[in-house]
């Protein structure tokens, strides 16, 4: 690791893993990337980036240090440390979809070798990496490794097993990611100290805790904490606004405490990987003690009942005018889960769509990331964006994902009514503005 001779492994090249696979190749380790997906794979090997905010440069300076992409597993026993950053989506019933962790390790496990350090990244519950990860390599008959002396000098016998959660908040681009802390656990303390020194080597803080199930749980803590409180926020917004109160002045007045208090923002709902699936993890795995986990699970209804929220809004608005969804032409601005970013994923946009297509609205969608939209795990709506012209052709213009790129005044000016669900129109005073 410190002459950066170390060969690194990474499994799965999406939002998470290839940026990491950036960070290495940036400290001149040789990076390998792993990938199922032969599209990504060939193109990496093209020098070519599938994310957004990842430009092609970057993935031809990664090259310069050895960076290339594959889809052949038997090249695992090349590497020195093996970093696992694949999905761990939900099933439909709320519980934990853990296929993609179980056949990267059975991909992985006969190729593992001795000193070797494996670590999970992917956000699960706590056990999961003593569960399925050392299970799965001491079926292949492989040991866990430990520190032995010989010939006076330590040495590592066995695979050395770790978690890390990853901490990737996909549009920040204030932060840089070597500032953002890792967490990291080891089966014992020779996996521990080997992970944190790997990591340590791109990131400019690691911080060891006791246990694999220790640093799962601080994952699921981090975005516990803020489902919870956009659940409040969100709770809170409907019943401000019969009250004929801004939840978003309040919250703005409230953040002016110095103490005591972070702001959340209200919205349509939450998207992503992290908030709407992890806290799920958590209620599942507490049923195998005896636990129920209610105000976990009321979150989570809160947030998922905020799609449906801004349709009845949108119903109410169009009902004034003496029009209903089913008759209605609506355009959908923003399909991303959030700000910015070219992600889809539990995006509460596609579910607001899917409300108002059953309702009998004639959607559209507006989205500068996405021409088009297809099939995914939870949705298939098959729709290309719509040009952002020509307005009042529209009875409705929702605000769904508040894309900076958007010119908030001249869709308020152009449209007849504006459903906005994440305070984009603030400052904007018009009678076309519902605010949801």
């Amino acid at each position: 690791m410190e002459d950066r001779t170390a060969r690194i492994g990474i499994i799965g090249l999406g939002y998470v893993g290839l940026p990491l696979t950036l960070l290495f190749s940036e400290e001149r380790f040789r990076v390998t990337g792993f990938d199922i997906d032969f599209e990504k794979v060939q193109k990496l090997n093209d020098g070519r980036s599938y994310i957004h905010r990842i430009e092609s440069a970057h993935i031809a300076k990664a090259q310069e240090s050895g960076f290339e992409a594959t889809s052949d597993f038997s090249r695992i026993a090349q590497m020195d440390a093996v970093l696992i950053c694949v999905p761990t989506p939900l099933h439909e019933d709320h519980t934990p979809d853990m296929s993609y962790v179980v056949s990267t390790m059975e991909a992985l496990a006969p190729h593992v070798y001795p000193g070797q350090l494996v670590v999970l990244e992917s956000t699960t519950y706590p056990g999961t990496t003593e569960e399925i990860v050392v299970e799965t390599i001491e079926r292949h008959g492989r040991r866990l490794g430990i520190s032995v002396m010989r010939s006076d000098q330590e040495e590592l016998d066995g695979v050395l097993v770790a978690f890390s959660p990853e901490r990737e908040d996909p549009g920040n681009m204030v932060t840089p990611r070597r500032d953002i802390p890792k967490v990291v656990g080891g089966v014992n303390g020779v996996a521990t100290k080997a992970a944190s020194a790997l990591y340590g080597t791109v990131f400019n803080r690691t911080v060891p805790v006791s246990s694999p199930a220790a640093a799962e749980m601080t994952k699921l803590l981090e975005n516990i904490y803020r489902c919870v409180n956009i659940a409040l926020v969100n709770e809170l917004k409907q019943m401000s606004e019969p009250m004929g109160i801004d939840i978003w002045e309040v919250i703005a007045a409230a953040g002016t405490k110095p103490f005591g208090f972070q702001a959340f923002q209200p919205g349509p709902g939450v998207g992503g990987h992290c908030i709407p699936v992890d806290p799920f993890y958590l209620t599942w795995k507490a049923k195998e003690f005896g636990f129920q986990t209610r105000f976990i699970e009321l979150a989570g209804e809160v947030n998922e009942s905020m799609p449906l929220y801004v349709v009845q809004a949108a119903e109410r608005a169009l009902g004034r005018v003496e029009m209903s969804l089913a008759d209605a032409k609506i355009l959908v601005l923003g399909v991303a889960y959030k700000r910015d970013v070219d992600d889809l994923r539990e995006s509460p946009a596609l579910t607001i769509i899917e409300l108002l297509q059953r309702a009998g609205a004639d959607v559209r969608y507006n989205d500068p990331f996405f021409p088009t939209v297809g099939k995914g795990r939870k949705y298939e709506l098959h729709l290309k964006s719509t040009p952002l012209e020509n307005l009042e052709r529209y009875d409705c213009v929702l605000i769904a994902t508040d894309h900076s790129t958007y010119d908030y005044r001249s869709i308020v000016r152009d449209a007849r009514l504006v459903i906005d669900s994440r305070n984009a129109t603030r400052g904007i005073v018009s009678t076309k503005i519902v605010r949801c």
